[in-house]
């Protein structure tokens, strides 16, 4: 009777201890592990999936596409003109000064101006000291043998070449000068006469220094850079002309 009176107290008090005491936490759900790409992608295509259905009847939208369209309507500005409108814009207002020369004397430098007009341009002539072209020379080295340089104008002179003369050469070498030519056809017409004679003539550029001559003009952005065999003479003669920017502080 104890033993029953004893399990049947211990029953009335776990159950009223039971019944009173706090409730157990829910244990939280788990979801399935997503990359952190993976779970952007998620929320850019929930984030676009309804106004996609409101425009498109339930149409899918994919969250790649949504991305692309996105940096198209960025790289577009209101009005529909392009991102590089203006940098275009401030192009067309870029000016190029360039020069052209050095010219020998006036007349050269005024013919090349006159050229330049008809072509469109505006022209500045300019002054400057410098070197310039004078022309090809020609001439014949003498042979250090005594009495080497007379034997050699007599025979040029027989010839025909009368103008031949005894003079410096490069190096301050003995030479016999054939003539300074700015013309092709006569300095090739003199060098073929020496060589007629059993001569063997070397060439080499003539340079002078003192005023020489420059042209300078703007070119727009769409004009094309000058060819100096344009600005040629009419009389043949050689020109070493260069094309280069305008020096800093020349008037535009």
């Amino acid at each position: 009777m104890v033993l029953l009176l004893a399990n049947a107290g211990y029953y009335l008090w776990a159950r009223g201890i039971g019944a009173g005491g706090p409730a157990a936490a829910p244990v939280p759900s788990v979801g399935t592990l997503k990359l952190a790409s993976e779970a952007q992608g998620t929320a850019r295509v929930g984030a676009v999936e309804p106004a996609a259905r409101d425009a498109g009847g339930g149409s899918e939208v994919q969250g790649g596409d949504t991305s692309t369209s996105n940096r198209t309507a960025a790289a577009e500005p209101a009005g529909g003109a392009p991102a590089d409108a203006p940098q275009q814009a401030l192009l067309t207002n870029v000016k190029r000064c360039i020069t052209v020369g050095p010219f020998r004397d006036v007349a050269e430098a005024a013919h090349a101006a006159s050229t330049l007009r008809s072509g469109g341009y505006d022209p500045r002539q300019r002054v400057a000291d410098g070197e310039v072209w004078s022309g090809v020379w020609a001439y014949v080295t003498v042979p250090p043998a005594h009495g080497a340089a007379e034997q050699m104008l007599a025979k040029l002179k027989a010839g025909g070449i009368e103008d031949a003369m005894e003079m410096p050469g490069p190096n301050d070498a003995p030479v016999v000068s054939l003539g300074l030519y700015v013309e092709p056809k006569r300095a090739q017409a003199r060098v073929a006469q020496a060589q007629a004679l059993g001569f063997n003539p070397n060439l080499s550029d003539r340079k002078r220094t003192g005023n020489v001559y420059w042209i300078d003009i703007d070119l727009k952005p769409t004009d094309d850079m000058l060819n100096p065999g344009d600005l040629q003479g009419e009389s043949g003669r050689i020109m070493r002309l260069e094309v280069k920017g305008c020096p800093s502080g020349s008037p535009t």
